[in-house]
C-alpha cells in the first residue's frame, strides 16, 4: 500500500539520488577497506534511512511494507553493505520493538534508532542454534527483580558497533522448543556484555557481524520486550516473517544492477569481430536474468500488498525469500560468466556483487529452511 504517491516518489527519488551519487563511487573502495566512513553514516542519518519502518510517532517514517520493499529494492542497487548499516534499525533490530515493545520500551528507543543515533542489533543465532533457532543454550536466570543472562550468540549483523542489542534467552530450562524463550533489550556498556571484533568475511565488506558474549549480564524485568516472560520466539517470528520481506526485496536491486551491467558489458565487448550482446548464448543469459528478476519483484510486491491489507503471509514470505535469493544467486552467476575472465578479477562488478549475494541464500532462513516451512504450510491448507 501507497499511502501518498506523490510524496513517496519525491522520497524514493532522494534515495535513488543518494545511492547513484554518493554511494555507488565508493563500492571499490569500502570492499576493500571494509569499513564505510563516517560522512556517509551521516548522511544517511540526514536523509532520515535509520527509521524508514519506525512509526512516524516516534520519529520515523512509518512506510507501510510495499513501500519498505520499492525503497530495499532501490538500495541494493549498490553494495549491500551500504543498506546493511542503517537497514538493523528499519528492520530486524527495531521491528521486534515495534511489534511488541511496551510504550516505555518504545519511548526509550525508537526516537533514538530512527534518528540513527543508536544502532541495533537482533541476538539470536547461537553456535548450535542456526536453523534451529529454538535450540538456544544461552540462559537467563531471574534473580528477584532482576535477569542474569549468560551465553554467545553468533553471526550477528552490527554486533560490534551495535549499542542495543535485542538478547533472545531462554528462561524457562524446563520448556521445550520455542517455549521458555525471552527477549531482553540490553545496551552497550551494561557489565558482563562484550562483543568480538568483525568477522572476515566473503563478501558484504564493510558491513560488521561478530559475535555477542554474555558473562552474567544483569539487567532489569523491565528489559524484557513487552514485559512479559516466555514470549521471545514468537516475538522473533513476527520479526522475521515482515523482515523476509524485506530480504526478499533486497535480492530483486543486485538483480536489476547485473543486468544493467550485464547490457552495458555485453554491447562493448567484442569478440569475433562484433559485440557478444549478438551472441544467443549472451542474449540468453541476459534474458533469463532479467526475466527472473521481475518475477521476483512481482511476488514480493505482491506480498507486501497482502501484508499491508492485513492478511497472514507468513508462506508467501517464505516463498519471497526462497525465489528471490536463488535467483539472486543465479543473476550473480551469469553476471560472472557473461563478463568472463574479467569477471574473475578483484574490483570487477560482478565479482563484488556474486560475492555479497552469496549470503542472501543462508541468513533469515536457509534456503532449505524455506523449503520444509512452504511444505508443512501447503500440505497444512490442501
Amino acid at each position: 500500500m501507497i499511502r501518498d504517491e506523490k510524496k513517496f516518489q519525491a522520497m524514493l527519488a532522494e534515495v535513488q539520488r543518494f545511492v547513484r551519487d554518493e554511494c555507488q563511487p565508493l563500492e571499490e573502495e569500502i570492499d576493500r577497506t571494509d569499513e564505510i566512513p563516517e560522512p556517509l553514516v551521516q548522511r544517511m542519518r540526514e536523509l532520515g534511512l535509520f527509521g524508514h519502518s519506525i512509526p512516524e510517532a516516534y520519529g520515523g517514517a512509518g512506510l507501510t511494507t510495499e513501500e519498505l520493499a520499492l525503497v530495499n529494492i532501490e538500495v541494493s542497487q549498490v553494495a549491500t553493505t551500504f543498506r546493511a548499516r542503517f537497514g538493523g534499525n528499519t528492520g530486524i533490530a527495531s521491528e521486534s520493538l515495534v511489534v511488541d515493545g511496551t510504550p516505555a520500551q518504545k519511548d526509550r528507543y525508537l526516537p533514538r534508532m530512527a534518528s540513527g543515533e543508536i544502532t541495533g542489533c537482533f541476538a539470536l543465532t547461537e553456535p548450535e542454534a542456526g536453523s534451529d533457532a529454538t535450540a538456544l543454550k544461552t540462559m537467563a536466570v531471574r534473580e528477584g527483580d532482576c535477569y542474569v543472562i549468560s551465553g554467545k550468540k553468533c553471526f550477528i549483523t552490527n554486533a560490534p558497533i551495535a549499542d542495543l542489542f535485542t538478547v533472545f534467552a531462554r528462561t524457562d530450562p524446563q520448556a521445550k522448543g520455542a517455549n521458555g524463550i525471552t527477549a531482553f533489550l540490553v545496551e552497550r556498556g551494561t557489565p558482563g556484555l562484550s562483543s568480538s571484533a568483525p568477522y572476515r568475511k566473503m563478501g558484504q565488506h564493510g558491513s560488521p557481524v561478530g559475535e555477542v558474549l554474555l558473562e552474567g549480564v544483569r539487567v532489569p524485568a523491565s528489559a524484557i520486550v513487552g514485559g512479559v516472560e516466555g514470549q521471545g520466539f514468537r516475538t522473533a517470528m513476527k520479526t522475521l516473517n515482515k523482515q523476509r520481506i524485506n530480504l526478499a526485496a533486497l535480492c530483486v536491486g543486485p538483480a536489476i544492477r547485473l543486468v544493467d551491467e550485464m547490457v552495458r558489458h555485453a554491447r562493448t565487448r567484442r569478440q569475433f569481430g562484433q559485440a557478444i550482446a549478438e551472441f544467443q548464448l549472451v542474449q540468453q543469459f541476459i534474458a533469463q536474468s532479467n526475466t527472473e528478476m521481475h518475477a521476483a519483484r512481482a511476488l514480493v510486491l505482491e506480498t507486501a500488498r497482502k501484508r499491508d491489507e492485513g492478511v497472514d503471509v507468513a508462506m508467501e514470505a517464505s516463498m519471497c525469500k526462497l525465489f528471490a535469493s536463488e535467483m539472486c544467486g543465479r543473476v550473480a552467476d551469469r553476471a560472472v560468466q557473461v563478463f568472463g575472465g574479467s569477471g574473475y578479477l578483484a574490483g570487477n562488478v560482478a565479482e563484488r556483487f556474486f560475492r555479497d549475494t552469496r549470503l542472501f541464500r543462508l541468513y533469515e532462513g536457509t534456503s532449505q529452511i524455506h523449503l520444509v516451512n512452504i511444505a508443512k504450510k501447503t500440505l497444512a491448507v490442501r
